[in-house]
């Protein structure tokens, strides 16, 4: 393997023929030791061969606890006097979640918050099954126009949860600069003479969309572009840019950072977090709330741009 850099969960995944959500639990489970970069979690080559020789039963675990002399067994964090370490995996793209990352891992020696960067649907499912500790979502049901709750509620059966506001902000139509072909309504998006670009399959930008057209009865098939897919917002916005497409959906903040696109803004999304109400996770939700509720994580989030703010911290639903 190679010793010169540290891989992405994406790169862990392809080597091990695993899916990402499956890296995030080894990691969540402390079975692959990983670390952030910026934005990113990174995993050492070296950890990762380990794991695997691990895998094979070619190594005893690696003994990362010193023994306690008289059981011969591991003594654990507590045990000597120090906090447990719990790491979490925060779930979702936007970047006010890796804000949310800093301030849990300042305002606790407990947590140890790690980010994966899926959609909002993949999200849900990721805490469905496990690997997930809090997600972000916005989803909305085209006919009742209501965010998330009918979502999590269908995914998260027979779970108990805490459904958090984190943000609302606008989202529409990125266009190339001027608006050129006067692209304002989704009945637009039928027209022969425009193409789009699309977001992957369980993204909130790619329900939106699939969402809208249901409700306003424009069948997929006639959309140009349909099949056409990218995997964030700038991405959908520079793909506008660069003239290979006429419009994509997204968040108002992606076309502010990428030149020569304009933003046409068509319904204010609400974002919001949910996390499993449980004896574990008693700390971890008041620490959110006190997070989310503070002066200074509210003015981090302000600097930004393009975010209401209004009802962040707000509980929004709960079961």
């Amino acid at each position: 393997m190679e010793k010169s850099h540290s891989y992405t969960t994406e790169e862990v995944a392809n080597i091990l023929k695993v899916s990402k959500l499956t890296v995030y639990d080894l990691v969540k489970k402390g079975l692959l030791p990983a670390y952030r970069v910026g934005r990113q979690m990174r995993i050492d080559p070296s950890d990762l061969e380990a794991y695997i020789k691990r895998a094979k039963g070619k190594l005893q675990p690696t003994v990362s606890q010193p023994l306690n002399k008289e059981t011969n067994k591991e003594t654990t964090s507590e045990a000597r006097g120090y906090p447990q370490v719990r790491q979490l995996i925060i779930s979702g793209q936007d970047i006010s979640l890796d804000i949310l990352a800093n301030y849990l891992e300042k305002s606790s020696k407990r947590f140890r918050p790690l980010r994966s960067y899926v959609g909002s649907l993949e999200s849900l499912i990721s805490m469905y099954q496990g690997y997930s500790d809090i997600v972000s979502t916005h989803l909305i049901e085209g006919i009742s126009g209501e965010y998330n709750v009918p979502y999590i509620s269908k995914i998260l059966v027979n779970f108990q949860y805490i459904v958090i506001r984190l943000l609302a902000r606008k989202a529409g139509f990125y266009v190339k600069k001027g608006n050129p072909l006067n692209i304002k309504h989704w009945e637009d998006l039928r027209r022969k003479d425009i193409k789009i670009v699309n977001r992957e399959k369980g993204s909130g930008a790619r329900v939106l969309l699939d969402e809208s057209l249901r409700t306003h009865r424009i069948p997929v098939s006639e959309i140009n572009g349909y099949d056409n897919e990218v995997t964030n917002h700038v991405s959908v916005a520079s793909v506008v840019a660069k003239g290979e497409a006429d419009v994509g959906v997204g968040i108002e903040r992606g076309a502010n950072l990428v030149k020569n696109v304009d933003f046409i803004p068509l319904v204010n999304e609400k974002y919001d977090l949910v996390i499993l109400k449980n004896d574990e996770n008693r700390e971890l939700i008041s620490q959110v709330l006190q997070i989310l509720r503070s002066d200074d994580f509210k003015s981090d989030l302000e600097a930004l741009g393009g975010y209401d703010l209004s009802q962040t911290g707000q509980v929004v639903y709960e079961t």
